[in-house]
């Protein structure tokens, strides 16, 4: 690609590939280091800046192109698959069953292997960052299969809990049904911890049997089965982003 006069300023590269959707920023700087981004055909180095639509930026060879129409979709993700791009332990990933997406996407925040429900995938940086960064206070609501006294962790979880020396609190809780064994907990948070859920519920005397995200802000799982995606309408994306 020619130099050309630009606008725009030099931008620190993992920046440039998380905005158009190739990677989270942090796994963006992976990629970096694993050789696998060139500007104007040269291997990149971490922490190296460019100019998006002036330098040649390839990913694995393949060029990152101006204008690539933003796509929002939701997936309903099983038990068993990682929200990374790829693993090097050879798990199986959550996308994989995107994989007849023509566009590059990548999830949004994260869902652990073990727990399954609604994990949203874009190529709009700025749209990932709304909806994952805590500032932007968007809640999302998990249904926790527990085993133990589930009426006394409704209680519990509704005050603070300190996690990794931060303290969170549940948003909401709501005991949906008692069972032989423990009970369903409808928890709503606006942190995004590392497994919260599960530690929040291990504070309180209870241990998670299985965990679903069943919305994000304004966004609701329904009846979307397992495995299956859909795109978000419009109407939905301007929802999320208010």
């Amino acid at each position: 690609m020619n130099k050309l006069k630009s606008d725009m300023k030099p931008e620190r590269l993992h920046k440039i590939l998380s905005a158009n959707g190739v990677a989270s920023r942090r796994e963006a700087e992976r990629m970096i280091l694993q050789g696998r981004v060139r500007v104007n055909g040269v291997q990149a180095t971490l922490g190296q800046s460019a100019e998006f639509g002036v330098d040649s930026i390839s990913v694995d060879g393949v060029p990152l192109t101006v204008g690539d129409e933003k796509v929002y979709i939701m997936l309903n993700k099983p038990c068993g698959y990682v929200t990374t791009l790829s693993d090097e332990k050879g798990r199986k990933t959550a996308m994989s069953l995107i994989a007849d997406v023509s566009v590059r996407v990548y999830p949004v925040g994260r869902l652990d292997m073990n727990s399954e429900g609604l994990l949203l995938l874009t190529n709009d940086g700025s749209f990932a960052n709304t909806i994952a960064h805590p500032s932007y206070n968007k809640q999302k609501t998990y249904e926790a299969e527990v085993r133990g006294d589930a009426r006394k962790a409704a209680r519990l979880l509704k005050q603070p809990i300190e996690i990794d020396k931060h303290t969170v609190q549940a948003v909401k809780v709501e005991l949906s049904k008692l069972t032989s064994s423990g009970g369903i907990l409808k928890i709503t948070v606006q942190e995004g911890r590392n497994r919260q859920i599960r530690r929040m519920c291990a504070a309180c005397g209870v241990s998670v049997h299985s965990l679903k995200r069943i919305s994000i802000g304004t966004l609701k799982l329904g009846k979307l089965k397992t495995g299956q995606w859909r795109y978000l309408t419009g109407e939905e994306v301007n929802k999320l982003l208010t």
